[in-house]
C-alpha cells in the first residue's frame, strides 16, 4: 500500500501542482515523489517514493538500496534493480533503471513499504564487488562507518561460493576492518 505521505506526479496531483506546492514550501522532493515539508524523511518514505518504478517483480539493489536504507543522502540518477521473481522478465523498459537479470534470493531481501530492497549485508557486498570505482569507494566508507555491516557483508560473501569479484570484495572489506 502506498504511503499517504508520498505524492507521486499524476496520482493525486499533477507535476505542476506538486512543483507549485514545493515553491510554496508545503512539499519537498523525495526520490520520484514529494513529501510534506514537516514530515521526517524515513526508510519507508524513501521506498514508497520509488515503488512505482520497481513494481512487484524488481528489488532495489546497490546504490538504490543504500539510499533507501539511509546510507546515501541522495538517490542515484538511475536506480539499480534486480529480478526478484522466478520467471525471467522480458520487458523492463525505463531509462531510470539499471536492470540486472540474475535472481536475487528472498533471504537477501527486505520488504519496506511493499517494496523489495536488498539487505544491508547484501547491498554492501554488492557495492564492494562492483566494477565501478565510485561504488567500491562508497562501500569502503560505509564499511568504515559501520563495522558491523562490514562483518555481515563478509559473512554473506563467505556463504556464497560462485559469485564474481568475491576475492576483491573480501580484501576491500577486510582492509577497512583492520585499519
Amino acid at each position: 500500500m502506498p504511503s499517504p505521505f508520498v505524492y507521486l506526479p499524476g496520482v493525486r496531483l499533477t507535476e505542476a501542482e506538486l512543483s507549485a506546492a514545493c515553491l510554496d514550501g508545503h512539499l519537498v522532493a523525495l526520490g520520484d515523489g514529494y513529501i510534506p515539508a514537516d514530515v521526517v524523511e524515513t526508510v519507508v518514505l524513501r521506498a514508497a517514493s520509488v515503488g512505482h518504478l520497481l513494481g512487484a517483480a524488481l528489488a532495489a539493489t546497490h546504490e538504490s538500496a543504500a539510499w533507501i536504507l539511509g546510507r546515501l543522502d541522495e538517490p542515484p540518477a538511475r536506480h539499480s534493480v534486480q529480478r526478484a521473481v522466478d520467471r525471467r522478465l522480458h520487458h523492463v523498459v525505463s531509462r531510470r533503471l539499471l536492470y540486472r537479470d540474475p535472481l536475487i534470493e528472498g533471504a537477501d531481501l527486505l520488504s519496506i513499504a511493499d517494496i523489495r530492497v536488498s539487505t544491508p549485508a547484501r547491498t554492501l557486498a554488492d557495492l564492494a564487488r562492483s566494477p565501478e570505482a565510485s561504488s567500491r569507494e562508497f562501500a569502503r566508507r560505509w564499511a568504515k562507518d559501520r563495522p558491523d555491516d562490514a562483518d555481515e557483508a563478509v559473512a554473506w560473501l563467505d556463504r556464497h561460493r560462485s559469485i564474481p569479484h568475491k576475492r576483491g570484495a573480501r580484501i576491500l572489506l577486510a582492509s577497512v576492518r583492520t585499519s
